[in-house]
């Protein structure tokens, strides 16, 4: 079967690792031109650093313009001459702050002689001065922009993904929520007609049970379809037992199960509690949940609710003995379409996150589940 969250899984890991690639790529070529920058940085403060010895060692017949041509052709990287005593002869390439310029300069010092070995310029006569230089600030700037590259690619990628993201699920929403009011408009008049031929059905035959039985089925209709037609709307909450709305999902899902399936309710006294619920949603939801784990026990095994209160919170656990989800689907099951069964839509879980979360200002998801153990679903509601 074509699983389609899983193509998209593929081809996103397939974007990402092109990604990837691409600033791999880029930053081994960056690196490169910032290392043979870096070589002929060095060869132009060596040329500089011999015209600035032979300047120094001119005598009046010698023609300084050429030398002087070459010192003043270095405006980007930063030197520093020092003499044997280290004292700072000169510096070039540095902008120093208005205040205290001299212990910026010797600062900045200290921090070149940390990364490289001065140039010596050898005057003769054992007298000596040393040249240190940094790295331009082109070539700094070179050195980061892969990074830089990175975190702005980074960036896009992440609002594109947002924009997309958030654009698609309001589409989604569109699509489920005028679904959901289409299926509930043709469900109606149907159901109305059984009704009404219910009634004419117990008029003829008084004493038949089954008419009862359809009378209930054609009820149980009436609520899905009110379900439906709830879901885009601003749902309508009330102060409601918690043990009363459970019990009657419970009640109507173990009347249609297997007595294979064991289905109990461990709700304490102090955990039972008034929250705000749309009953109908609400109770749809627990069905869900309910019909998702009996299905995954195939014939047999234990369904287990239970309460408790946290602070003001109540937390719902439903526990099947299921064959288990895995963990890394635990979120993508609530995802729109998303299905294991060779027969459904994929709406039932997405629908039971949208009641919880944006109707009931809950929260719904997989607490544990263990393949061939089990699955425990929770449902936390506030408490008002």
């Amino acid at each position: 079967m074509n699983n389609p969250h899983k193509n998209k899984r593929i081809v996103r890991t397939a974007f990402i690792g092109v990604a990837i690639a691409i600033m791999s790529i880029s930053t081994i070529f960056t690196n490169r031109l910032a290392r043979q920058l870096s070589v002929e940085e060095t060869k132009k403060v060596e040329i500089w650093s011999e015209a600035t010895r032979q300047l120094i060692l001119a005598d009046e017949k010698t023609d300084i313009s050429f030398l002087l041509t070459i010192i003043e052709d270095n405006t980007t990287i930063p030197v520093i001459m020092n003499d044997e005593k280290g004292n700072i002869l000169s510096f070039r390439n540095i902008k120093t702050p208005k205040e205290n310029p001299d212990e910026y300069i010797k600062k900045q010092l200290e921090e070149i002689k940390v990364e490289r070995e001065p140039l010596v310029v050898d005057l003769g006569k054992g007298v000596k001065q040393y040249i240190y230089y940094d790295e331009s600030s082109l070539l700094k700037q070179l050195q980061i922009f892969p990074y830089v590259q990175l975190i702005v690619v980074g960036l896009f990628f992440i609002i594109i993904i947002l924009v997309f993201s958030s654009s698609k699920r309001a589409e989604q929403n569109r699509v489920w929520v005028g679904l959901s009011k289409e299926t509930a408009h043709q469900l109606g008049t149907p159901i109305s007609s059984m009704l009404a031929w219910s009634e004419l059905l117990k008029l003829k035959y008084p004493s038949e049970p089954l008419i009862l039985d359809m009378e209930k089925d054609v009820s149980r209709l009436g609520v899905i379809a009110d379900r439906f037609s709830k879901i885009g709307s601003k749902p309508n909450l009330k102060p409601t037992s918690i043990q009363s709305a459970l019990e009657n999902a419970v009640q109507y899902i173990r009347s249609r199960s297997s007595e294979s399936i064991k289905i109990a309710m461990h709700i304490e006294e102090k955990d039972n509690v008034e929250v705000n619920l749309n009953i109908p949603l609400f109770e749809w939801v627990v069905e869900n949940i309910c019909k998702n784990a009996i299905d995954a026990m195939q014939g047999s095994g234990n369904l287990d609710i239970y309460t408790s209160k946290k602070e003001n919170k109540l937390r719902i656990d439903i526990q099947d003995t299921g064959k288990g989800i895995e963990r890394n689907m635990y979120k993508t099951i609530f995802s729109p379409g998303f299905t294991t069964k060779q027969r459904g839509w994929g709406l039932g879980l997405s629908l039971a996150k949208r009641i919880i979360e944006e109707y009931h200002k809950g929260k719904i998801f997989v607490k544990e589940s263990e393949i061939n153990v089990g699955t425990t679903f929770r449902i936390i509601l506030p408490i008002h």
